[in-house]
C-alpha cells in the first residue's frame, strides 16, 4: 500500500471530526480530532512512520484513541468507523438540518420518513407540501422550514462571534486560494453573511473543491459561478468564483453592506479592488469602513504594527492561565515594548482577586521578570473593580504605587442610567485611574450593553485624561466600532487591549485593532501606540 502523506491523514481526521460533530458526539471529542489534524498537518516528520514505530503519541494532543484510528488508517487506508458514520449520519441532510435549526437525529428521521437523502430532494418534498406528512411536523414548523429554504425569507439567527467567523472563512479561503469576504472581512462584531471570492477562468474545479471540503457538508444553491454551502455548524457560506477580469468587482460586491455597495452605483469590471475604485473615481476604502455609503478620503487607520504594547492582561495570580514571565515573554516575542499585568481585585468575587498585600508580592515577581526580559518592561497594573458604593476596590496607597490602573464595573450592569453613569464617572476622577475597561459591559449574544451614558462619560474622560478601552475579547469587543467613532470624534484617547487570560489570548489584539479601525481610529488616537515614557506619564 502506498504510504499516506501527512496532509491526507489530516484530511481524514478532519472528516471524522465533522461526522462526529454531525452525529451529536461531544464537542470536546470532535475538537480533539480537529486539533490532532492540525498537529499532523504542521508536523514535518512522516506520520505514517511515527505510527509504524509506535511513537505517534509523542505528538501533542494524540491520545490512545486517536492513535488507534491512525494505526487503522495507515495499515488499511481507511477508518471503518468513518465509513459507518458516513452511511448512518447522512452528512448532507444533517448539515441542512443544522442550518434549518433541526437536530441531527431528528433530521435523519425526517429524511427517512420522506424517503429523501439530499438537499435537492428535501427541497422538492417540502415545496410539494409533503412535510406535514411527517409525524410531529405541523403547519407552523412547515412554514419555518420552508422559509429557511428560501434565501429571501430566511429568519435572522444569532450572529457568529468575530474570531470564529474569521477562522472559518480563513480556513476555507486558504484551502481554495480565495479571499475572505462578507461580514468577517469588515471585521463585524458578529457575522451573518459569509462569503469567499476566488478568481478563475474555469469555475467548476474551484466549486468542486469547495464542495469537497470537510467543512462543507451540504450545498443549498448552485449556479455556474456561485454556490452556497452549509458547514458542519449549519452556517451558510457563499462561494463566488469570479472571472479574473472581474475579481475586484465581485470582491467589492461581496464585502460591503448592501447600503454601501448600492450607493457606489454600477460597479465597473476590474481585476482588483484598487482598479474598481479608480474607475469609480473615488479613493480605495478599507473593508472596515464599508458599512454606510461613503465616497470620501478615508483616514490612515490604525495598524497592528502601530501597537507598542498591551495594557490589559491577566495571569495565574487571578484567573489567567499563564504566569507573569510567560505572558511577558510572549508579548516581547510579538514585538511589544511593554505589557501591563492587570489582574482582578477582590470585589469581583467570582474569580480570585488581589488585595494590596498580594499586589506587593506580585511586584516582586514582576521585578524579577523585568530583570530577565529587559529592555522589555512588564508594568504593575490592576483591573480595579468599582464597588457598589462607587468607591475603588483598592486603597489609595497601593493605587499610587501602580504603573497602570484601569477601572471595571462587573456587577450592577442593569442599574439605571443616571446611577450607573454617576458611579463610573466619579470613579474616573480618582487621580490614579488611567483607563476605563469594557465600558458598556456587553457579552455578545448573551448580555446586552448597559445603560452607561457615553456622552457624559466622554466628557469626564476629556476632563480627567482617562482613556476608554477597546477590549479585544471576542465576546466583548467593547467599545464597539460605532462607539469608538463617537469617542474619536470627541477627542477621547483610546486603549486597544486584549484582556488576555492566556498567551493565546494575546492574539486577540487583531480583533481589538480592527474594531478600532471600524471606529475610524488612527494611531494618533490610541494610547498604546506611544512610547513607554508617554504611557507612564501621569495625568
Amino acid at each position: 500500500m502506498k504510504k499516506l502523506e501527512n496532509a491526507v491523514i489530516a484530511e481524514q481526521l478532519e472528516a471524522f471530526a465533522g461526522l462526529l460533530d454531525l452525529s451529536g458526539a461531544g464537542y470536546y471529542t470532535a475538537r480533539a480530532y480537529r486539533r490532532a489534524a492540525e498537529t499532523i498537518r504542521e508536523t514535518k516528520a512522516p506520520i505514517a512512520e511515527l505510527v509504524a514505530a509506535g511513537r505517534v503519541q509523542e505528538l501533542h494532543g494524540i491520545g490512545s484513541g486517536i492513535a488507534a484510528r491512525l494505526q487503522e488508517l495507515v495499515e488499511t487506508g481507511r477508518i471503518a468507523e468513518l465509513d459507518e458514520l458516513e452511511r448512518e449520519v447522512q452528512p448532507e441532510l444533517v448539515g441542512l438540518g443544522r442550518f434549518l435549526g433541526v437536530g441531527p437525529k431528528r433530521m435523519v428521521e425526517i429524511g427517512r420518513a420522506l424517503g429523501v437523502s439530499s438537499v435537492d430532494e428535501f427541497r422538492e418534498a417540502a415545496r410539494a407540501g409533503r412535510l406535514t406528512s411527517v409525524p410531529g411536523i405541523g403547519p407552523h414548523t412547515e412554514r419555518r422550514l420552508l422559509a429557511g429554504l428560501e434565501p429571501e425569507r430566511r429568519p435572522q439567527k444569532k450572529g457568529m462571534l468575530l474570531n470564529r467567523a474569521r477562522a472559518l472563512l480563513e480556513e476555507i479561503a486558504e484551502a481554495i486560494g480565495g479571499e475572505v469576504a462578507g461580514d468577517p472581512r469588515r471585521w463585524a462584531d458578529t457575522s451573518f453573511q459569509f462569503a469567499v471570492v476566488c478568481s478563475a477562468a474555469r469555475p467548476k474545479p474551484v466549486l468542486d473543491a469547495f464542495a469537497a471540503l470537510p467543512t462543507i457538508v451540504s450545498l443549498l444553491e448552485q449556479e455556474p459561478r456561485r454556490t452556497v454551502g452549509v458547514t458542519v455548524e449549519g452556517v451558510p457560506v457563499e462561494m463566488v468564483v469570479a472571472d479574473p477580469k472581474r475579481f475586484g468587482t465581485e470582491l467589492v460586491r461581496a464585502t460591503g453592506t448592501s447600503a454601501y455597495v448600492d450607493a457606489l452605483g454600477d460597479l465597473p469590471a476590474a481585476p482588483d479592488e484598487e482598479a474598481v475604485y479608480a474607475r469609480l473615481g473615488i479613493p480605495w476604502c478599507p473593508p472596515e469602513l464599508r458599512e454606510e455609503p461613503f465616497r470620501g478620503e478615508p483616514p490612515q487607520l490604525l495598524r497592528r504594527s502601530d501597537i507598542r504594547g498591551d495594557l490589559h492582561v491577566h495571569t495565574t495570580w487571578s484567573d489567567g492561565k499563564a504566569s507573569v514571565l510567560e505572558m511577558g515573554t510572549a508579548a516581547r516575542d510579538l514585538g511589544y515594548e511593554y505589557l501591563a499585568i492587570c489582574d482582578h481585585t477582590p470585589n469581583v468575587r467570582v474569580v480570585p482577586g488581589l488585595d494590596a498585600d498580594a499586589l506587593r508580592r506580585q511586584a516582586e515577581e514582576i521585578a524579577g521578570v523585568n530583570e530577565e526580559l529587559a529592555p522589555f518592561r512588564v508594568l504593575r497594573g490592576s483591573e480595579v473593580d468599582i464597588r457598589s458604593d462607587g468607591q475603588l476596590d483598592l486603597p489609595d496607597d497601593i493605587l499610587a504605587e501602580l504603573d497602570w490602573v484601569q477601572l471595571s464595573l462587573h456587577a450592577g450592569q442593569r442599574q439605571a442610567r443616571d446611577e450607573l453613569t454617576r458611579k463610573v464617572t466619579e470613579a474616573m476622577r480618582h487621580p490614579a485611574v488611567r483607563a476605563l475597561s469594557h465600558p458598556k459591559g456587553r457579552i455578545i449574544n448573551h448580555r446586552p450593553p448597559n445603560s452607561l451614558d457615553l456622552e457624559r462619560t466622554f466628557e469626564v474622560a476629556l476632563e480627567t485624561g482617562v482613556a476608554i478601552e477597546s477590549n479585544g475579547l471576542p465576546d466583548r469587543l467593547d467599545l464597539s466600532g460605532p462607539e469608538i467613532r463617537l469617542a474619536v470624534e470627541a477627542g477621547v484617547p483610546i486603549v486597544v487591549s486584549t484582556d488576555a487570560h492566556s498567551v493565546r489570548g494575546l492574539g486577540n489584539m487583531r480583533l481589538a485593532v480592527h474594531t478600532a479601525r471600524r471606529g475610524w481610529a488612527t494611531a494618533a488616537d490610541v494610547v498604546n501606540t506611544r512610547p513607554l515614557s508617554d504611557v507612564l506619564a501621569r495625568r
